[in-house]
């Protein structure tokens, strides 16, 4: 295969596990992100990568977000939340976070293959991304030709950038008002 046919197959998983996700639970994850006084986000491995680009994308909308597990991130407390990205929902570390938060009476959103996971447990909100991973029991609903959880990582990625322009519509913003905090120290 070349790498447009590739594109075309990735693009059209893409497309199915983003538009299987439930949109009363979207709009549940997006008003808990503007309820909250703080954003913390935490995720291991690639889902990591993706929760972070997420806390950026939240700091250039003025929101308090910070990355869990960072030497600069401060206590939640009960007005705060932790957004958790686990495709299994079963990480150890993770799971500890979700507790702790629960514990100081802060809300949890979960973003994970695994409804029925130990966090989705605990969450206030889950989104379920129907994708396959090797590291979760619950397999998805399509068989993806990208590798490991490549199909969970990038839709959970761009689900959540899809919440950021949930925000920006309902925070009257756009990429002009947010590039005025962005990084001039690169």
């Amino acid at each position: 295969m070349n790498n447009k046919e590739y594109a075309k197959i990735v693009v059209e998983e893409l497309t199915h596990t983003l538009s299987s996700i439930d949109t009363e639970a979207a709009e549940r994850f997006v008003q808990l992100v503007m309820d909250a006084e703080e954003v913390y986000c935490a995720g291991a491995g690639r889902s990591g990568f993706q929760v972070k680009g997420f806390a950026m994308r939240l700091m250039h909308m003025g929101v308090n977000s910070y990355v869990v597990g960072e030497t600069c991130t401060p206590n939640i407390k009960d007005n705060g939340l932790l957004v958790v990205c686990s495709g299994s929902g079963e990480t150890k570390s993770l799971v500890n976070h979700a507790a702790k938060a629960k514990e100081m009476g802060a809300k949890i959103a979960l973003i994970t293959i695994n409804p029925a996971s130990t966090i989705a447990n605990m969450a206030d909100v889950v989104i379920e991304i129907s994708a396959p991973s090797p590291k979760s029991a619950k397999e998805g609903d399509i068989k993806s030709i990208q590798p490991m959880g490549s199909l969970f990582e990038q839709s959970e990625g761009i689900f959540m950038d899809i919440a950021i322009m949930m925000l920006m519509e309902k925070k009257g913003l756009d990429s002009d008002t947010m590039f005025g905090r962005h990084a001039n120290m690169e």
